[in-house]
């Protein structure tokens, strides 16, 4: 993720918080794996597929991780995406992969962290209230 332009990652952080105009337009703009993570972080399994079926697994991987799956980690660690690790951690709040994001001036995936973990703010909310449960 540190190959892409700032302007990039501003464009998917806005995605992954919901901005369907931005989503299409890194889906439209040669950005489709950055348009499927977002929805991949969202929940849609179809998105993650494709990254793995596409040569982003690392990316289907790092969703994962976001979710808390330790497998993912360890896969990420053992394929030298220690970066990726360091990004999920972050999202998840932990202090001192934030910590080593700011002291790096990697601020930009500070705000990418924290657009994510409201994104699984709101999913456990709304897996959570009863009135969405099934019976």
């Amino acid at each position: 993720m540190l190959n892409y332009p700032v302007k990039i990652l501003v464009a998917f952080a806005e995605a992954v918080s919901g901005n369907k105009k931005i989503f299409l337009w890194l889906l439209n703009n040669n950005y489709p794996e950055l348009a499927a993570l977002s929805n991949s972080i969202n929940g849609d399994k179809n998105a993650q597929k494709w990254l793995a079926e596409n040569n982003y697994l690392h990316f289907a991987i790092l969703s994962d991780a976001i979710d808390g799956e330790s497998e993912a980690f360890e896969w990420l660690e053992l394929n030298n995406h220690q970066f990726l690790s360091v990004i999920a951690r972050a999202c998840n709040g932990e202090p001192n992969s934030i910590a080593w994001l700011n002291t790096n001036n990697l601020k930009i995936f500070i705000v990418i962290s924290k657009k994510i973990d409201r994104v699984l703010k709101q999913q456990q909310a709304r897996n959570s209230d009863y009135h969405n449960l099934q019976f």
